[in-house]
């Protein structure tokens, strides 16, 4: 695969997501450790908020948890009051760890070692 085509997140990672109250909790876990390594470096919390934008998050940040190599983002203030009060479809922030799987990336000349040992195969 060229360097510079673009791939969705999903392609190096799974991700997992839900509620704190108000708060969302989105956590990105990386297939591999060239994985994680372009997660740490290119997925920040600026770049998960600006990609939530429409949801008004009123700040992100990001947790590193290396020994499963992943990032958890907390994102303050998105659920528009949370579960039991916010009106909206998905109110506990279950569908966000897939809305951000979804966004573009491009990952470089190192795709091979970032996709998922089963993927390999597959590419």
């Amino acid at each position: 695969m060229s360097s510079s085509a673009r791939v969705p997140l999903s392609t190096i990672a799974h991700g997992r997501s839900g509620d704190k109250g108000n708060h969302a909790n989105v956590a990105v876990l990386a297939y591999t450790q060239a994985g994680f390594d372009w997660l740490r470096q290119h997925l920040t919390a600026e770049v998960v908020q600006s990609y939530f934008a429409l949801l008004k998050p009123e700040r992100v940040v990001c947790y590193e948890a290396a020994n499963v190599l992943g990032l958890n983002f907390v994102l303050y203030d998105v659920l528009a009051g949370g579960a039991s009060r916010s009106l909206r479809v998905d109110s506990q922030g279950k569908s966000l760890a897939l809305a951000l799987l979804q966004k573009p990336i491009e990952p470089g000349d190192h795709l091979d070692a970032m996709l998922r040992p089963k993927a390999k195969e597959k590419a």
